[in-house]
């Protein structure tokens, strides 16, 4: 069985994410269509193998507020170096992203976490979910 999993996110200006996501992370917008208020009714951005869709939300979704480091969930992106990470979070917070973590190791591995500017929070790393356990400290 093949599965592959793809997040979705509502954000209140659909345009501006993408935008954002674009120069902040380098996603490439692979399809987009608007809505009738001439938001994003459908978006899906590429980054390397991951693919998120974006939406512009019309409903006004609550975000779960940060309490600490995390709002309790996120998306995770693997990347293939530290260069990269530190690459990211430099374009990241340059493009008005919150860091929540800097480039750095834990235990489980070399990564960073930022905020977007809708409250969405992104870690980039090294560690591959679902391979074996190592040591990064």
């Amino acid at each position: 069985m093949t599965t592959q999993v793809t997040p979705y996110f509502g954000y209140r200006d659909g345009q501006a994410a993408i935008d954002f996501l674009t120069k902040a992370f380098g996603f490439e917008t692979t399809m987009h269509f608007p809505d009738e208020q001439g938001g994003v009714g459908h978006a899906e951005l590429r980054l390397g193998d991951a693919v998120i869709i974006v939406f512009s939300d019309r409903d006004g979704y609550e975000r779960s507020p940060r309490k600490g480091d995390t709002c309790g969930h996120g998306t995770y992106l693997v990347v293939d170096s530290e260069a990269a990470v530190d690459r990211i979070h430099q374009q990241a917070t340059a493009e008005g992203a919150v860091t929540i973590w800097q480039p750095g190791r834990s235990e489980w591995n070399y990564r960073c976490r930022v905020q977007d500017p809708e409250g969405y929070e992104w870690t980039f790393g090294l560690h591959r979910p679902g391979e074996p356990q190592q040591d990064w400290s």
